[in-house]
């Protein structure tokens, strides 16, 4: 595919500050402060965090498919937990050294929103455990026949 586009066919152009500030406009204070501010919903809190239906969880700001529902686990800490993305283009990772400890933060590669962080506690195959807010997604339900 082109540079803007991921392996997946996504388009990865990065939204304008103007589209972004649209898009903004139509999300809670709550969801602003996470996805725009990296802030963190409380944990056991999230609307995502029980979802058990078969889809794909995208970026609640700009719609980029972020995990399929297939990857999602129960890692017990209260957000909803995923062993991989659902391309690894669509996952900007960066070093955050925020609350006196030193992690991976990943946010949206299209539109730069904060979605959660990476840890390397999770389970196999991949050994990585994605973090997220509810907050920062939206689930979108598959049909188990497509």
């Amino acid at each position: 595919m082109s540079a803007t586009h991921s392996a997946s066919g996504h388009d990865l152009t990065p939204l304008s500050d103007t589209e972004k500030q649209q898009r903004a406009e139509s999300l809670t204070a709550e969801e602003r402060r996470i996805l725009l501010n990296q802030g963190t919903e409380p944990p056991f809190c999230g609307g995502l965090l029980d979802n058990k239906e078969n889809g794909v969880y995208h970026c609640k700001l700009c719609e980029l498919p972020l995990f399929a529902a297939s990857a999602k686990f129960e890692s017990g800490t209260g957000w909803p937990s995923f062993y991989q993305p659902f391309d690894p283009e669509h996952i900007r990772e960066l070093r955050d050294t925020s609350h006196g400890m030193v992690r991976v933060e990943i946010r949206c590669a299209r539109c730069d929103g904060h979605l959660g962080h990476v840890f390397p506690d999770g389970p196999p195959p991949t050994g990585l455990r994605y973090c997220l807010n509810s907050a920062s997604m939206v689930f979108k339900a598959q049909n188990e026949n497509r």
